[in-house]
């Protein structure tokens, strides 16, 4: 892949400046583009880790992803001046380092904006009940003279049968940017096909998901209703099936940013104490991490554990009051500057199969830093996840979800079909965003019944993607009788 290829500054919606007084470039104007989005707003009633919490110290979608922006521009900066300086690549040019660090940092503040209320359990949600509901749920097919009720899932080819069973936030964050942000026009954002290319995680569709293969397909990236976005993104940036290099970099900062921020959230909510990450540290090091300070060939591993214990005794040899919460604060940094490294070093040493796209891992995998970094995710997860308090949650959110989701499947069947709606289902549909109907026309026209059946169900998440955490509580409680 060819850097001058890869940072394609054009945009699906071609447009021409008038005059020559704005002086950003186009990364630039995408970041301007971003900020002041109503999308990228509600990302600050969506929660990173605790669904509906009122505390005024948790993340939020929009905490974290300011976060990951900052993490992702940091490794864009490090990065390119180590191509630069190593003469990696001759079409890798000095001004490049700006234009990956602008890119990098739009994607960031995009990399959740697809993603549904209550976190990722959402997304989990929406996958489980389509999987009851396509079977389940019936319908009399306009399109056919006779027929009778016909289980939705007939209705539907394998490919956008497949869209709602593997529904991923990544892909609605796509959809999101390209068409349901009705800024100007049909085009979303309209932003630039560089920024597009990096925030598409997995180049695959939902027929080609392969878990156990290279990580580009591990997941969806696209949805059939977005096939000609997604190709015409890949084109332009010369991807051929590949994912985008600066799409590592994205990951990377994306899981340094969560699962260190999960530890600490986990700690101010008096989920994880001092005691218990040092010890449950120590119970995970192994052999090969277990070296004696002295042997001076001890593992970023153990260093890590080493210097938690030493920022705790710091704080008592201060008399601090809460040598914890001194030591985890500090820490939680060293070793995020220590994952950034690692991530930075690790795509520098794999450069080559990187623009060659035969990388098929993760960068934090294949370094010294990827037991550290795998630890503090299996400690969020026994911690939290699975804590009481979160699965209580999460049951509620499931019933939030597909109770919103089981009213407006129902209320959209029939919808800009000529046939008549019920009048509750007339009045579920005026609650739709008319940005989101009017989307659903502009490329529901000339189609066929059974694709406008399927842009139907795709309005329905759509919408319900769009909501907020308190949004779809709010909704689900008035829906059920609750004013």
């Amino acid at each position: 892949m060819d850097w001058q290829t890869l940072l394609c500054p054009d945009r699906i919606r071609s447009y021409h400046s008038k005059g020559t007084s704005d002086l950003r470039s186009e990364y630039e104007k995408d970041y301007h583009r971003i900020i002041g989005s109503a999308s990228f707003r509600r990302l600050q009633d969506k929660t990173q880790v605790f669904p509906l919490d009122q505390s005024d110290f948790v993340r939020t979608r929009l905490t974290h992803s300011l976060e990951v922006s900052s993490f992702a521009k940091s490794l864009g900066q490090s990065v390119g001046r180590a191509i630069l300086r190593d003469a990696k690549d001759p079409s890798f040019h000095p001004d490049n380092q700006t234009d990956i660090c602008d890119i990098l940092s739009c994607a960031g503040l995009l990399h959740d904006i697809g993603n549904p209320p209550f976190g990722h359990f959402g997304e989990t949600s929406i996958r489980t009940f389509f999987q009851e509901a396509l079977p389940r749920i019936t319908y009399v097919p306009e399109w056919t003279q006779g027929s009778g009720p016909v289980p939705l899932e007939k209705l539907l080819t394998d490919a956008q049968k497949a869209d709602f069973l593997h529904f991923e936030g990544n892909a609605q964050a796509l959809r999101v940017v390209t068409k349901l942000h009705y800024l100007v026009d049909e085009h979303g954002m309209n932003l630039t096909k560089a920024l597009l290319a990096t925030i598409i995680k997995y180049p695959v569709s939902s027929l080609e998901i392969d878990p156990s293969g290279p990580i580009r397909a591990h997941k969806m990236g696209y949805f059939q209703a977005d096939r000609e976005v997604f190709s015409d993104v890949e084109t332009s940036c010369g991807l051929d099936g590949r994912r985008h290099p600066l799409t590592y970099l994205l990951e990377a900062a994306d899981d340094i940013a969560y699962h260190t921020a999960d530890i600490e959230d986990a700690y101010r909510k008096g989920f994880l104490t001092y005691h218990q990450l040092r010890d449950e540290l120590e119970a995970r090091c192994g052999a090969e991490d277990a070296a004696e300070p002295a042997s001076g060939s001890q593992s970023l591993y153990r260093q890590a554990i080493e210097d938690l214990k030493h920022r705790y005794q710091k704080g008592v040899d201060r008399g601090m009051s809460r040598p914890d919460n001194y030591a985890i604060q500090n820490w939680l940094i060293r070793v995020q500057t220590e994952l950034l490294h690692a991530a930075q070093e690790s795509f520098i040493t794999h450069y080559d199969e990187i623009l060659d796209g035969s990388f098929g891992t993760e960068l934090l995998e294949v370094t010294g830093a990827g037991k550290l970094n795998d630890v503090l995710g299996e400690l969020a997860n026994d911690h939290v996840f699975q804590s009481s308090t979160i699965i209580h949650i999460e049951v509620a959110a499931d019933s939030i979800l597909k109770g919103l989701l089981e009213r407006f499947t129902a209320a959209v069947l029939d919808y800009d079909t000529g046939r008549e709606l019920t009048p509750y289902n007339r009045r579920l549909m005026t609650l739709v965003s008319e940005n989101y109907r009017t989307i659903y026309q502009i490329y529901s026209s000339g189609r066929s019944p059974q694709e406008k059946l399927y842009l139907r169900l795709m309005l329905v998440t759509d919408y319900v993607c769009g909501m907020t955490d308190s949004y779809a509580q709010s909704l689900y409680w008035k829906l059920n009788g609750r004013i």
